[in-house]
């Protein structure tokens, strides 16, 4: 009854929810939070209210909309309008790590040349005079937090290169799951789908892995000048994508082992497959213009 009455409509709405009303409260406080953390009002603590509000937001308003879907209430209408709003979230993805390319690109090839004499060179040379315009660089003034002012970069061929061939190889394991899944083939995708999402896991641990050498080893940090700032928040912001990819990997698989998704009705799993592709594609651009380059 509920599917024949979806497909009669032309759109589901819902007659009422708490979500959107809870959701802006969420926002509120997640911000003001922020705004005393930053402002030293409060101690850091002071987000954990705000995260907390927000992870359950994501878990019963998700709730909400699987159970609808499982009723049947969605018609094809309502799918294509999942995948427009996943299109436009993943382009608005894009375009956040293109400003943080693009400050890499600024600083790197622009702003650093520009300071060793590029410019108008009787200013810099006068303002600047001990810059050394080379990259990787940490400004006109040693700020390591090593004692001679010194840092080492990450080297690619180290655990930057295991981690690309994690990532790449997950994106081979969503793949062979995706087809799985089309094809019927239920304990194929079971596997695969948790190879995928054991592999992102790996991944982010290797990755604290490395961080944890670059602290302690290398002596780069976030505050170590331009390199260390532009280097932490790519790779750092890169990392949340591929744990919150992961932990929405690991949620389909739930879905999948209660039964959910068939071969025509599974925008649920595209979406995260999209999402992990996504995430696959910016690693390999910081591979390449972070480490290698």
């Amino acid at each position: 009854m509920a599917q024949a009455h979806a497909e009669a409509d032309q759109y589901y709405v819902p007659h009422s929810s708490p979500w959107p009303l809870y959701g802006s409260i969420t926002l509120f406080t997640l911000m003001s939070g922020a705004v005393a953390t930053l402002n030293g009002w409060m101690p850091a603590w002071a987000l954990l209210p705000g995260f907390t509000m927000l992870a359950l937001l994501f878990i019963f308003w998700f709730h909400t909309v699987i159970g609808e879907n499982q009723q049947g209430l969605y018609n094809l209408q309502v799918d294509r309008s999942f995948r427009m709003g996943m299109m436009w979230f993943i382009f608005s993805e894009v375009m956040f790590f293109a400003a943080f390319f693009g400050a890499l690109f600024y600083a790197r090839n622009l702003a650093v040349p520009w300071l060793a004499g590029g410019g108008v060179k009787i200013f810099n040379k006068m303002l600047w005079p001990a810059f050394d315009g080379v990259w990787p660089s940490n400004g006109p003034a040693a700020i390591s937090p090593r004692a001679n002012g010194t840092f080492e970069t990450v080297p690619a061929l180290g655990l930057p290169a295991l981690n690309t061939a994690i990532l790449l190889s997950s994106s081979v394991t969503v793949t062979i799951a995706h087809e799985a899944l089309l094809s019927g083939h239920r304990m194929r995708l079971k596997i695969f789908l948790a190879a995928t999402f054991l592999l992102g896991f790996t991944f982010v641990y290797m990755q604290a892995k490395e961080y944890h050498e670059a602290y302690t080893e290398l002596g780069l940090q976030l505050g170590t000048g331009i390199y260390g700032s532009t280097f932490f928040m790519l790779t750092g912001f890169h990392g949340l994508h591929v744990t919150l990819g992961a932990i929405m990997l690991t949620v389909i698989w739930f879905r999948v082992l209660k039964g959910h998704f068939n071969p025509q009705r599974h925008f649920g799993f595209e979406a995260v497959a999209w999402y992990w592709h996504f995430v696959d594609v910016v690693w390999l651009g910081l591979f390449i213009f972070v480490y290698w380059l």
